[in-house]
């Protein structure tokens, strides 16, 4: 017989104790309901502790589904199994010049603008899908967690697309899931799915080893399975296949219960293509470092914070992402590439003004720094300006409006803008 428990998830304790950021995950741990196949009641105690490993996910993105609404538990309530999801629909409106994605990404802003292009009004319901999470403990595992989400691509392209797939045990991740390069935390929430443009954002196929070494540090280290964009023109040059693996790793320092940390990120990878005119293998070693924080300034306002700098790791960025900068041919040597440099930050500010209604501003900037100038129409810098709002309008209905600026310069000065309105509705099952 089933037994629906509606106790809340959430550890006992005075709410007027929290911040409006606790509130708000305490809320939607309250909003998740037990249904357990005994009679006897249910262990509340077991189920706060299971499900408060759901958002306490060292790698959880501001955007990544909620606990679903139903867990399944088992009769010692020590393993609980969870299918859930979200519908997301977002509509936009560009001005004085339109980007061609959903995404807001300055690299794509049109140079010289499309006169029959300035104003585009448009929706999508990319990041609607599902997931699947269990959550438990045994002897072998320890505390583990397996979970699995798929979602749709959007409107246009409905294509089902693997966004996560991986397994957590004791200190370990396996499996396909947010790369340890990237800092989740200290990224500033929009409803652009996109994100700030100088961010390192991927996924990758890992194996990862994170270890909390006291109440204020953490490390953690991984190796990832690599992909690469290569500039190779296919005459000159041929991109070889990856066969090294990157290497990412993290030292952390973490205070006011883990709500503010300071995170000093490094990524290593090995990047390798063919001189076609020599008939000879070369491989160039891609680097990168970041900065990044979150800082609890006063109980409801929080400061985000990242810089990043390297060579070779283009690809782990949200605008030169885009193309193909990983390695480019060098201009005094035929035959030849090279890893060039890019640096990208990103300052934010946010504030609660109940535990159901915050905002959000950010400022972004990525850089491209190749050899030579070019003098042509290839990207220089992008700029992303972002202002928004968040109701939850109860813990499983969320709306979201943001107002979005980007800006492209390119090396022969040519330059290019676009302004966005961007809404969210977003309900979590």
């Amino acid at each position: 017989m089933l037994l629906l428990s509606g106790a809340a998830f959430a550890e006992p304790a005075d709410s007027a104790a929290f911040d409006n950021e606790q509130k708000r995950v305490l809320a939607m741990m309250d909003n998740t309901n037990a249904i357990s196949v005994t009679r006897d009641n249910v262990n509340n105690d077991s189920l706060r502790q299971v499900l408060s490993r759901f958002y306490a996910d060292q790698f959880r993105h501001f955007q990544d589904p909620r606990a679903p609404y139903f867990m399944f538990l088992s009769k010692s309530g020590d393993l609980a199994f969870g299918v859930g999801g979200q519908v997301k629909v977002r509509g936009y409106y560009d001005w004085n010049g339109s980007i061609p994605s959903t995404g807001f990404s300055p690299y794509l802003i049109p140079i010289p603008k499309d006169q029959a292009k300035l104003r585009n009004l448009a929706a999508s319901a990319s990041g609607t899908g599902l997931f699947f999470t269990l959550l438990g403990s045994n002897s072998v595992l320890g505390d583990f967690m397996a979970y699995f989400q798929a979602d749709f691509a959007g409107y246009k392209d409905r294509g089902f697309r693997i966004k996560k797939a991986y397994l957590t045990f004791r200190n370990w991740t396996v499996g396909y899931t947010t790369t340890t390069f990237e800092d989740t935390k200290a990224e500033p929430a929009t409803v652009d799915g996109s994100g700030p443009n100088g961010i390192n954002s991927r996924k990758n196929i890992l194996v990862r080893y994170l270890s909390p070494l006291n109440k204020h540090w953490t490390a953690a280290a991984s190796v990832e399975f690599p992909s690469q964009s290569i500039s190779a023109d296919g005459t000159d040059t041929e991109a070889c296949n990856p066969y090294i693996p990157d290497l990412a790793a993290f030292w952390q320092y973490q205070w006011n219960q883990s709500q503010s940390h300071l995170r000093l990120s490094g990524l290593l990878r090995t990047l390798s293509y063919r001189d076609l005119l020599k008939a000879r293998n070369h491989n160039i070693t891609g680097w990168a470092v970041q900065l990044s924080t979150v800082i609890k300034v006063l109980p409801d306002f929080n400061f985000f914070g990242i810089v990043s700098t390297g060579e070779g790791h283009a690809s782990y960025t949200t605008d030169l992402g885009n193309g193909s900068f990983d390695l480019i041919p060098d201009p005094d040597n035929p035959g030849r590439l090279y890893a060039p440099l890019s640096t990208g930050y990103v300052a934010g500010l946010q504030y609660f003004f109940r535990h159901n209604l915050f905002s959000n501003i950010a400022f972004s900037e990525q850089r491209y720094y190749p050899k030579h100038n070019p003098n042509d129409s290839q990207y220089k810098y992008g700029l992303y300006v972002a202002a928004n709002l968040f109701w939850d309008i109860t813990p499983r209905l969320e709306f979201g409006v943001e107002y979005l600026y980007g800006k492209r310069m390119n090396f022969n000065h040519d330059h290019g803008s676009a302004s966005r309105i961007m809404t969210m509705l977003m309900f979590s099952f």
